[in-house]
Formats: structure tokens, C-alpha cells, sequence
């Protein structure tokens, strides 16, 4: 039995979906993910003393630039035009909570956006706290809500 995959032609080679005929529809879609960390980490970082400074605004600046060009890292992907993109965060004892909401009115969803959004915040709250941590891991990324209006 032969499957048909939407990104490949008949010839089997690699081409971007069309999604002309589809309507245009105002989109959301929220992922999630986490960095687990050390309890000292987590002290640190709230009282605003990690080596390289502000570490969750940065993330999450990182996260809605990561989002907003999404199309140009993930090959295949339609370019949105983004109405909306917030990254926040959750401070646990042991982990940072990342969130990461895209919104458009398009012909496509925004998983993807949101997806790297939490990717990319997730890596640069890595990069900043792994002066002080050599146990980080980055955890759990996923889709948790996709709406079509």
C-alpha cells in the first residue's frame, strides 16, 4: 500500500504543502516545555545572580524572535504573519516552566511557531545557566493547544 505524504510530489521529492484553497482563519496554538535544574540554580536565578544577568527576559525575547522566523529554520514551513507571540515562564524549585503562545489569521496552524518559540527559550536559558549547572536538561516539549476559529 502506497502513502501519500502531503510533503512530497509525485516524484517523491520534497516541496511545500499549497494551502491556497484552504480559508483564512484566525489560529492559536500553545507549547510547552521545561529546563530541570539544580535547586541553587533556581536561587540564583531569582535573586538575579547568575553570571550573564537577566536570564528570563532574555529567554524570553529569544523565544518570540525564534517564533517570528520560524519559517526560515524549520525547512518547508509557511511564512505567518504573527498577531501575536508570548513566551513566559514558571519557576519551580527544580525546573523552569516555559510557554510559549502564537497567534495568526492564516491559511496554516501555528505549532510550529510555538514549538520554537519553547525550543529557543528553552536553549538560551540553558546557555545562560550552564556556567553554574552542568546537570540542565531540557524537557517535554509539545503541543498542548491547538485552536482554529
Amino acid at each position: 500500500m502506497k502513502k501519500n505524504f502531503s510533503h512530497l510530489n509525485s516524484a517523491g521529492e520534497a516541496r511545500m504543502v499549497n494551502v491556497g484553497a484552504k480559508p483564512v482563519q484566525r489560529r492559536r496554538a500553545v507549547a510547552t516545555g521545561k529546563l530541570v535544574c539544580q535547586p541553587g540554580t533556581i536561587r540564583a536565578l531569582k535573586r538575579n545572580a547568575l553570571p550573564k544577568g537577566d536570564v528570563l527576559t532574555v529567554a524570553q525575547i529569544a523565544g518570540i524572535q525564534a517564533a517570528k522566523r520560524t519559517s526560515e529554520l524549520v525547512p518547508l514551513c509557511h511564512p505567518l504573519g504573527l498577531s501575536c507571540v508570548e513566551v513566559t515562564f514558571k519557576v519551580r524549585v527544580t525546573a523552569i516552566e516555559i510557554f510559549c503562545m502564537a497567534e495568526t489569521s492564516a491559511q496554516t496552524g501555528v505549532e510550529m511557531e510555538a514549538l520554537t518559540g519553547v525550543s529557543v527559550a528553552a536553549l538560551t536559558l540553558y546557555d545562560m545557566c550552564k556556567a553554574v549547572d552542568k546537570t540542565m536538561r531540557i524537557e517535554n516539549i509539545r503541543v498542548t493547544k491547538k485552536i482554529k476559529e
